[in-house]
C-alpha cells in the first residue's frame, strides 16, 4: 500500500461512530521524505470542514511557533492521531483511539520520519506507549513536553498542542523554547563530522544513543557542542552529558603512547 492508497481509505473510512459526525476525514499533508512528523490529536471544526490540517484558530498559533523557530510547513509532515473530528471537542474514546491509531501506525511505516513530534496529551501518550517509553504520572506528564526519547529507531519530542496557548498566554515562553527544538532537530550537529562521538561509534567504542540524541538530535543541548561554540577545549572523552567515559579516556590514552 501507498501512501495514496491509505489516504482514500482514511476518508472514506466508517469504522466508528466518528464517522456519522464529520465532514471530512483528515488525511495527513505535508513532505513526504520528511524527516519529522507532527502528530496532533484530530481535526477541528475548520479542518473538519474544509479538509485541510491546521487552518483553524490552532493553526495560527502553529505558523507563528514555526515561524519563530524557522522551521516550514512545507518542510515537515502533518497528521493526527485521530482523523476525525470530535463531537463538541470531547476528549477521545478508548476505542476510537485503537481503531483509528492503525492509520497512523501505516503512516510512520510509509513516511519513515526520523523524529515523531506528537502535539498534546493523547498523541503524546499513544506515541510513548507505541514505542515502548515508561509513562509518567498524570502529575508529572507535563515533563514529557520538550524532552527528546529515543527507541526503536526512531526520536519522540512530545511538544505541547498549539491549542494550549489559546487557553494559557502563560505558557507561550517555554512553548517557544520547546517548538525551536524542532530546528534543532531538522539537522545534524556543525560540529559532527569532526566530533570524536563520531569517531568512537564508527569503531564501535561509544552506545549509538549518544548519536541518535545528541549529535543528530537535540545538539544544542550538548555540553561538547556549547564548548566548542565558546572556543573552550574539551577531552575527546567527554560525552555529550558533560559525564567522563573512563573507557574512553583509557583508549585514547593508550593511543597516544603508541
Amino acid at each position: 500500500m501507498d501512501i495514496r492508497e491509505l489516504n482514500e481509505k482514511i476518508k472514506n473510512c466508517n469504522r466508528c461512530r466518528l464517522s456519522k459526525t464529520r465532514t471530512h476525514a483528515l488525511t495527513g499533508e505535508g513532505n513526504l521524505n520528511a524527516r519529522i512528523m507532527l502528530i496532533a490529536q484530530a481535526p477541528g471544526e475548520k479542518e473538519d470542514k474544509n479538509g485541510k490540517m491546521f487552518i483553524g484558530p490552532s493553526g495560527k498559533v502553529l505558523d507563528r511557533l514555526l515561524r519563530i523557530s524557522g522551521v516550514k510547513r512545507k518542510d515537515i509532515y502533518m497528521t493526527n492521531l485521530i482523523k476525525c473530528i470530535l463531537p463538541n471537542y470531547r476528549k477521545p474514546k478508548q476505542d476510537e483511539i485503537e481503531i483509528c491509531s492503525s492509520y497512523l501506525d501505516m503512516e510512520i511505516e510509509l513516511i519513515q520520519p526520523e523524529v515523531l513530534v506528537p502535539l498534546g496529551h493523547y498523541s503524546t501518550r499513544y506515541v510513548l506507549k507505541k514505542y515502548n517509553v515508561s509513562l509518567p504520572s498524570p502529575q508529572e506528564f507535563y515533563k514529557v513536553y520538550g524532552k527528546v526519547f529515543l527507541s526503536n529507531n526512531k526520536k519522540i519530542l512530545p511538544l505541547q498542542h498549539p491549542a494550549a496557548l489559546l487557553y494559557n498566554p502563560s505558557l507561550e515562553e517555554i512553548m517557544i523554547k520547546n517548538y525551536h527544538k524542532l530546528k534543532v532537530l531538522s539537522k545534524d550537529c556543525t560540529w559532527f563530522e569532526v566530533c570524536p562521538m563520531k569517531k568512537f561509534y564508527e569503531k564501535g567504542l561509544l552506545d549509538r544513543k549518544w548519536v541518535e540524541l545528541y549529535c543528530k538530535g537535540d545538539w544544542e543541548n550538548c555540553i561538547r557542542y556549547q564548548m566548542e561554540e565558546r572556543g573552550e577545549m574539551h577531552e575527546d572523552w567527554l560525552l555529550p552529558d558533560g559525564s567522563i567515559d573512563k573507557c574512553l579516556q583509557k583508549h585514547v590514552e593508550e593511543g597516544r603512547k603508541k
